[in-house]
């Protein structure tokens, strides 16, 4: 029914998260009516981010410099590193605006289901990271979901060596719960009530 333009631009929508056939449609066909306002300012922004955001070499964030602005806050306690499994979950911590520390992220879970194992995980520069005598904590800010839970197990089974004090994120996460999805509230309260994993 479309023009080729406008189909290959829903399918591209529909592959991103949240978005399916009907959702695409929608958004292609705004994005269309609103060419002036959405369409040019998007195509550039999206131009924009391919060319100059990265990856941190140091935590795995994403910046437009390397290393991130986090990475480079003199302000942040050196002593402690938060480990999550995505971005999107570092943005999360960073909106509650509880946690002054260093991040690691890991780049997903071990899924046996997905083929993926821990040469696929930021695991090992964490453990180098962690080996570091200025670092006294690793927190494994992983979901309560199995992956994130058989994740945080043998990254604390790694680090056993480490001389660090090795916690997790405490009550206020629900079991099967993704930290992208949790109010700021709640994630405060789970991250000054961490546990020593054991």
């Amino acid at each position: 029914m479309a023009a080729p333009e406008i189909e290959q631009l829903i399918q591209l929508l529909s592959k991103l998260p949240g978005l399916g056939p009907r959702s695409a449609r929608r958004a292609a066909l705004h994005l269309v009516k609103k060419k002036d306002i959405l369409m040019t300012p998007l195509s550039q922004a999206l131009v924009r981010v391919e060319h100059n955001v990265k990856n941190c070499s140091v935590c795995g964030n994403i910046d437009a410099s390397d290393p991130c602005a986090i990475c480079t806050d003199m302000r942040r306690d050196d002593s402690i590193i938060c480990v999550v499994q995505d971005v999107a979950d570092l943005w999360a911590l960073e909106r509650s605006a509880t946690f002054k520390g260093r991040y690691h992220v890991l780049g997903g879970t071990l899924s046996a289901l997905d083929g993926i194992g821990p040469e696929d995980l930021k695991i090992d520069t964490l453990v180098g990271r962690a080996s570091n005598q200025a670092v006294k904590e690793v927190i494994l800010a992983t979901s309560a979901t199995v992956d994130g839970q058989t994740t945080a197990h043998y990254i604390a089974d790694c680090l056993a060596d480490c001389n660090v004090k090795i916690s997790g994120l405490a009550h206020g996460v629900p079991v099967g719960g993704e930290l992208d999805y949790l109010d700021d509230g709640t994630l405060s309260a789970a991250l000054s009530a961490r546990r020593v994993m054991e």
